[in-house]
Parts: structure tokens; sequence; C-alpha cells
């Protein structure tokens, strides 16, 4: 209705390429909406009040823009228009991003981003993209390059030039900023921007999402993952010994329904899964399991008892975790055990725990009890897709070393080109 009166500015934001004749047409939506009957289609009002909430959000009308645009998420969500829901929902995050409320931004493009995913695959550049635009203001480089680039590998395989266009202007715009960043850095801030880094350029070539991609693309990946597997403190391996170990059941079964709890209540979404704080039960578990043993035993790494715990849960057909490294700051060892793995009678495929190493990718099937332990610093890994009606709830453990020269990380290989 309105896209050709939208330009984007200098900091990729959307402003009017004549104000005049936008404030004429967002006048004249204004007029057909009010004039629209009780009994008119609840369509109509929800685009026009989407238009015109856009409009205003580009004349800088920030509070009419959050008003409109709530209005039409509400009317999408009545009327089961789910496309509807993702598309308004970026543009609602955009409005409170453009008002300065991030944190209400963020909510809504994770919410989207997520049900684009699970829902809308076809949407899911458009939600990266407002995404990336959002982490870049916020001075989150890595995390924006990340997702332009797989906004970018999705608009490529879509063939639209003009989307392309618009995702490489974002990232020669993040690009910049980053080469902008001072030289000198603070203590610990070369590590996080060195896993941010590597993340973005293992998601800018393969992906969790579609396995049967990896045999075409691991050849391109194997000199550089050889170069992280040279400096890792632990490699991938199934600790399947833990079930001889009889790791208490009903530990396990009550962290499971701690984490169901956990995630209902203060559960946010991270990288496409569900991620609460463990409580209780894992604290329990943690003091009656040595777990350092455990996995000083499998890698011949001595920990200290784990440092950190986190609840994961994925509960939706096609929810999965992209191929990352974690920032070296959290450990020198993670292990994920699983809490419960529930799958339907005659899935295709169960959705598999996923690394990639120097030899190619290794896939684990865990079932509640079963642990994988690993360098996440060092070690490419991720989660491939749900079916319909699979849920997995997992809890990863960080674990940091005695000898403290284990902890520091020394020569890390570049990032390639």
């Amino acid at each position: 209705m309105l896209q050709h009166l939208i330009d984007q500015d200098e900091g990729l934001r959307m402003v009017p390429t004549d104000r005049n004749e936008l404030t004429t047409a967002v006048s004249q939506l204004n007029e057909e909406l009010r004039g629209l009957p009780d009994e008119a289609d609840p369509a109509r009002t929800r685009l026009l009040t989407r238009w015109i909430g856009i409009g205003q959000m580009c004349l800088g009308n920030h509070e009419e823009a959050r008003t409109l645009l709530r209005q039409s998420l509400d009317l999408a969500a009545a009327i089961g228009n789910t496309r509807a829901v993702v598309a308004t929902g970026l543009n609602l995050g955009d409005a409170h991003r453009y008002a300065g409320d991030v944190q209400t931004a963020d909510a809504l493009y994770r919410s989207a981003l997520n049900t684009a995913r699970i829902q809308h695959p076809e949407l899911v550049d458009f939600a990266l993209q407002h995404t990336g635009k959002h982490l870049m203001e916020r001075g989150d480089l890595a995390g924006a390059r990340a997702r332009l680039q797989e906004a970018l590998r999705l608009r490529v395989a879509k063939g639209d030039a003009g989307l392309v266009e618009s995702t490489q202007a974002a990232l020669a715009r993040v690009e910049l900023l980053i080469g902008q960043a001072d030289a000198p850095a603070a203590d610990g801030a070369v590590p996080r921007r060195w896993s941010g880094q590597w993340t973005s350029w293992l998601q800018s070539r393969t992906t969790a999402r579609t396995p049967a991609r990896w045999a075409e693309d691991f050849p391109a990946l194997r000199d550089a993952v050889r170069g992280l597997t040279a400096h890792q403190r632990v490699h991938p391996r199934l600790l399947r010994h833990l079930r001889d170990q009889s790791l208490p059941a009903e530990l396990i079964a009550a962290m499971a329904k701690e984490a169901e709890k956990a995630v209902a209540a203060d559960g946010y979404l991270h990288n496409g899964k569900w991620n609460a704080a463990a409580g209780d039960a894992a604290s329990r578990f943690a003091g009656q399991v040595d777990l350092a043993a455990v996995v000083a035993r499998s890698t011949g790494l001595d920990v200290e008892q784990p440092h950190t715990g986190v609840y994961i849960a994925y509960l939706a057909k096609g929810q999965f975790l992209d191929f990352h490294v974690d920032e070296v700051g959290f450990g020198e060892a993670n292990l994920i055990l699983c809490l419960k793995h529930e799958r339907p009678t005659g899935a295709p495929r169960a959705s598999t725990t996923v690394f990639i190493n120097a030899d190619g990718y290794l896939e684990y099937d865990l079932a509640a009890g079963d642990c994988v332990v690993f360098d996440g610093a060092l070690t490419p890994h991720g989660r491939t897709p749900l079916s319909a009606g699979e849920g997995i709830t997992l809890i990863s453990f960080g674990f940091r070393a005695r000898d403290q020269a284990s902890r520091t990380v020394t020569n890390l290989p570049p990032v390639p080109a």
C-alpha cells in the first residue's frame, strides 16, 4: 500500500521518500478505516491498521504506530492468519525499536522468528533480516552478522534480487561497524568476538536444518574445522557407560518435571530453542552424582563440579538449533544430559544432537539418561529439526578445568575469510 513511499536511511531504518506524500497517503488510509462499517471484513481492518501503523512509524509517530500495529497483530491472531502474525509482529518490533523500547522489541522479534521457523519457513528470511538489524543497533554485531548471513543464504535460494540486495546492504553496514570497533579490546572481549565470528562463518556455510546437504557442505568446512579440533580440550563422545553406572532415574525424572515448569513459567527463546534456569532438582542431581568424575573418566580432563546449568527444551515440529560454538568463557567441557525424549511411533526421523569434527558430521540420538560431553567452545554443534509429535528436554552443564593453564586458549585459529 505504501511501499513506494518508504525508503531506508543510512542506519537502515525506514523513512519517507517524501514526507508530505506519505502523510497524505496515511491520512487517506485513516479515512477509509474510519468509514468501515461495523460488519466490515476484519481482514480489511487488519490490513489498514497495519499499513497506517507502518506509515506512522516512518513519520516518527511512535505511539500511534505501536497502538495501530498492536491492533493489527491482535486482529491477525484472532482471524488465525499466522503469516500476518509474523509480518505484523516484525513491524511492531520495529516500532518499539524505533521508539527505544529494546526489551519489548527483542521479545517480538524472537517470537516472530520462532513462529516463522515452525509454521512459515518462507518468512524466515524476513524475520532474520529484522532481527539482524535489531541486533546491529544493540551492538551485538556478531549476532547481527549471523542472522543476516542466514537470511542471505535463504534469499539467494529464493532468487529475489531485490531481497538479496537488501540483505547485502545490511551485512555491509554490519561489517563497517565491526571494522570501526576499537582494535584493543578489554579482557575477554576478543574470545567473545571470536566465538561470534566463528558461529557466523559456520552458519553461512552449513545448517543443522537440512542433513541431506551435509555431504556436499563438508568439503568446504574440512580444513577450517580441523583448525578448531586441534585446540579442543575434550572430544565429542557418547557416554553410553553412564547407563551402566545407573544415574538415578528418579533424579532425572525430577529434573524433567522441574524443567517443564521452568520453561512454562520463565522460559525464553534463544536460537530457536526454549531455555530456563536450572533449579533445586538440578542442584540435588549435581550434588548426588559426581559429574566432574564422569567428565574426567571419559575425557581425561580434570574438571571442577559444574559451575552453571541450563534447561533446554524443543517442543514443536521443526524446531532446531543451528551449528555454533559457545563462548570460550562457558567452560572447558560441556555435558548435555537428555531428561526426556518423546517421539511418535513410526516417525521417519528423530531429532539428533549433531557435531562437526575433522572427519565429518556426528549424530547422537539421545534418550532419557544419555549424555554427551564435548568442548563447546571449539566444537561446532547443534540439533536437527523435530518431527511432528516429538519433544525433547535436556540440561546442559558447564565445567571449568582445575588446571588454570587449561582454561586459557592461546593461538585461537583465525576465522576463515
